[in-house]
């Protein structure tokens, strides 16, 4: 069997098939999320409780060259070697507000389902010509 023919049959399995499906669909899901998380989450979030930007928290690991200004993006462009941990906060921050609305999603999204699985049907009537016979075969049994 050549490496072509066995490459074939494991790109058009079915797993390797739902992977690539699952993998465009939740790139085109991590668009949207964004974008509710950005556009519609966030802005609420910042007016209430201020914005949430802590990316001009830095700390400067070496010698700022005279002239250069204390932008985090003046010292970087400079060359001087900061620690922006305000960037890394902003972006937890970020993740875990996702991470919520995400769980928020999913839990609406299997309350949906669960709703859509109904009781089993109940027992059929059994037709009344069956119910005559089984009287009289019981009556016979007698």
């Amino acid at each position: 069997m050549g490496m072509m023919q066995e490459f074939k049959e494991f790109a058009v399995k079915g797993n390797v098939v739902d992977l690539a499906v699952g993998v465009i669909i939740g790139g085109a899901f991590g668009k949207i999320v964004d974008s509710v998380v950005g556009d519609l989450i966030m802005p609420v979030v910042g007016a209430i409780i201020g914005k949430l930007d802590f990316s001009n928290l830095f700390l400067v690991l070496g010698s700022i060259p005279p002239g250069t200004g204390t932008t985090l993006d003046a010292l970087k462009k400079a060359g001087v070697p900061v620690m922006a941990y305000g960037s890394f906060i902003t972006v937890a921050v970020n993740f875990a507000i996702l991470a919520f609305i995400i769980f928020l999603m999913i839990k609406q999204i299997n309350r949906m389902k669960s709703s859509e699985v109904a009781a089993p049907a109940a027992a059929p009537v059994t037709p009344e010509d069956v119910v005559l016979l089984r009287e009289i075969r019981d009556s016979l049994k007698k």
